[in-house]
């Protein structure tokens, strides 16, 4: 494993830094569902696609910087194609037939109810 990939932040502590659906399926930012990475991901996997990502978000970085909008299309398409094995874009990962709220307001959504109470309980509902 590269030293790159050692340096991600494994789902346990993520799980600590924003609240999670009790489903597991999300977590909150802002009040906005993210999807989660699939769990039925195995640690090396999870760590070689999490490591293809920053590599290509570091590639859109400096494609910008150079100006150069064919750099940044395949660097952006290579983002694209890490989450999507991520699962955390694309077809969703859970089978029992619940859609997606994936980037919509989670006080718009039938997880409304549980957001609302993080707050009420004292925790703050998100960063």
């Amino acid at each position: 494993m590269s030293p790159r990939a050692r340096k991600t932040v494994p789902p346990s502590q993520e799980e600590q830094r924003y609240p999670q659906t009790p489903d597991g399926r999300y977590f909150v930012v802002r009040g906005r569902l993210w999807r989660c990475s699939n769990p039925a991901l195995g640690p090396r996997q999870r760590a070689t696609l999490v490591e293809a990502l920053m590599r290509a978000r570091s590639d859109v970085r400096r494609a910008l910087r150079a100006g150069s909008r064919e750099a940044e299309r395949d660097a952006r398409a290579r983002v694209h194609r890490a989450k999507v094995a991520l699962g955390e874009r694309g077809p969703v990962w859970w089978s029992d037939g619940a859609p997606d709220f994936n980037r919509r307001m989670a006080r718009n959504t039938p997880y409304a109810e549980w957001y609302s109470r993080l707050a009420q309980d004292g925790a703050p509902p998100d960063r």
